[in-house]
């Protein structure tokens, strides 16, 4: 009989290495420890979540992907991987030396033909780009959750998936009250979400190695 830990946050961290160790050997584990040899902050998605999002880009058949936020390009990678060799990624990242150690990175994952780093303001970065993707992975400052998904919407056609991370936040997404702008940048999104008749959407919460948090994945109709 396997023993629980009394700390959830330690079993939902082991449990996360347990699934990585069966069921993720392809985790691309070079761009974590460069992100950390760079001084950049510990905020990648997970390796669960990371090959989830790559699933999701395989199972929806993308071949254009947009990120809104790349830090180090741990989830760029993951969903470089998914689209095909003529494919494309376009991730928007404001801090110049993230977005250096991201194109580094994608150089040493052999993925820099496929992936444009875009540097500066998203919001700037946005309003530059045409025609419609396949996929659209927001995590970037939470606070523009909504002007993300009103930017997302106009590069989508029917059937493009919309995936947005963090949006739990511990479950201080239930507080209306909450004067964390974060909190109240993702209560804003679900209520962009619920008003927007082109989404069918859901939110899964998670747990694992990054705690207790979340993900909104909407279909554009």
């Amino acid at each position: 009989m396997v023993e629980r830990r009394a700390d959830p946050d330690e079993a939902w961290a082991a449990v996360d290495e347990y699934i990585v160790d069966r069921l993720i050997p392809d985790d691309p584990s070079h761009v974590r420890e460069a992100n950390a040899a760079a001084g950049l902050p510990d905020i990648d998605v997970s390796i669960p979540q990371g090959k989830m999002l790559h699933l999701m880009a395989l199972a929806c058949g993308a071949r254009r992907v947009l990120e809104i936020g790349t830090l180090g390009g741990y989830s760029t990678v993951w969903l470089a991987r998914a689209v095909p060799a003529d494919g494309a990624v376009v991730t928007l990242e404001i801090d110049p030396h993230h977005a250096e150690v991201a194109r580094a990175n994608l150089v040493a994952a052999g993925l820099a033909d496929r992936v444009r780093v875009v540097t500066g303001d998203a919001h700037a970065s946005l309003a530059t780009l045409t025609g419609t993707f396949d996929l659209v992975f927001i995590d970037a400052d939470k606070p523009s959750n909504v002007a993300y998904l009103t930017a997302a919407l106009r590069l989508s056609r029917p059937g493009t998936m919309i995936i947005v991370d963090n949006v739990v936040r511990e479950g201080d997404v239930l507080d209306p009250a909450s004067d964390d702008p974060r909190v109240q940048g993702t209560r804003a999104l679900f209520d962009a979400i619920t008003a927007e008749p082109r989404l069918s959407a859901t939110a899964v919460q998670t747990v694992g190695a990054k705690k207790w948090d979340g993900f909104i994945v909407a279909l554009v109709d």
